[in-house]
């Protein structure tokens, strides 16, 4: 059996803003009813405008290393979870050492949409497995706010921006991450994407006209690969650890709309009063989405030590991954 690794210390952070449904009726066609019955979103979080992805990372990934009782300097590895980074180049995660004082940690980004963040954390356990490094640290963050086309009343109700960390070290026994699961799907990114700015469409008038550099999404057609995707990723990550649905003390899903959470609770046949559900308050966070629910889980008391937890999250590309983890 390979050593596992562990999660010593999570943080997350969101901007003080908040958008609430009233104040998006204001600005386009659309009611509290509306988005509620169909989300189950009331407020979302909002980064200031002169607030980076960067500085949200740095503050989540601050509050992890506080919780794990190490200093930025003991971190060998910063992993980002990110499609909203500063820049084009080079990575957020540059700027997040920096921001940290993280002097001997090496730093990259992850483009894998809303699994950014797990993607990130199976890297980081393989990382550790090999022994090579001792302290990673993984955060999921989203400016999607700036992504967002304010006159789609189908898609900018969904998103709000924060950003969620976790420290990953060796395990000192049973606990840590028992299995995962990745996978992914090229042949549909049309139905989620932001096709815009790169080198397929470059920075043009035109582009910006045709708001190509926004998010466009095929709501009813995501809907369904999401549900049938985060299932199968959650059962193939249950059967790697020998475990069922039944094992599992706490789910915690992609908070991408409520009725994604509960069909999939509903399939995997988990009660929902084992289904860890923040969407109300938070909106469609993406990468961060998971350890902002994470972290809260553990400071709220709702995720105790000794509990299984099975988390999974489906993303633009198509991506989904599923991780059971031990605390």
């Amino acid at each position: 059996m390979k050593p596992r690794s562990m999660i010593i210390g999570t943080g997350h952070y969101v901007p003080s803003r908040i958008l609430t449904n009233a104040d998006l009726e204001k600005i386009v066609d659309t009611s509290n009813d509306w988005i509620v019955e169909r989300t189950g979103i009331h407020e979302r979080h909002i980064k200031a405008d002169d607030e980076n992805t960067s500085d949200m990372c740095i503050k989540a990934g601050e509050r992890a290393l506080q919780q794990s009782g190490l200093t930025a300097k003991d971190l060998d590895m910063i992993i980002i979870g990110t499609v909203t980074g500063d820049m084009r180049f080079p990575a957020t995660a540059i700027f997040v050492q920096s921001g940290l004082g993280a002097v001997n940690a090496a730093a990259l980004d992850i483009s894998a949409a809303c699994s950014g963040f797990l993607y990130g954390l199976v890297l980081a356990d393989g990382l550790i497995a090999s022994g090579k490094y001792r302290y990673i640290l993984v955060i999921g963050s989203e400016s999607l706010t700036n992504m967002t086309n304010w006159e789609d009343r189908n898609t900018c109700v969904l998103f709000g921006d924060g950003a969620g960390a976790a420290v990953v070290t060796a395990s000192d026994g049973t606990r840590g991450i028992i299995s995962s699961y990745l996978g992914a799907d090229g042949t549909l990114a049309k139905l989620l994407w932001a096709p815009g700015g790169g080198t397929a469409n470059p920075i043009s008038h035109e582009m910006i006209d045709k708001k190509l550099h926004l998010l466009h999404m095929a709501g009813k057609e995501v809907f369904l690969h999401a549900v049938k995707a985060m299932c199968d990723a959650a059962l193939k990550a249950l059967s790697l650890a020998e475990m069922s649905p039944d094992d599992i003390d706490l789910l915690i899903p992609h908070q991408a709309n409520i009725r994604i959470i509960e069909a999939t609770g509903k399939r995997l046949g988990i009660p929902k009063e084992k289904v860890y559900v923040n969407i109300d308050r938070f909106g469609n966070t993406s990468s961060a989405s998971v350890p902002i629910a994470i972290d809260e889980a553990r400071r709220n008391g709702i995720l105790k030590p000794g509990m299984t937890c099975l988390t999974v999250v489906f993303g633009g590309g198509f991506t989904w991954a599923s991780v059971v983890i031990k605390f």
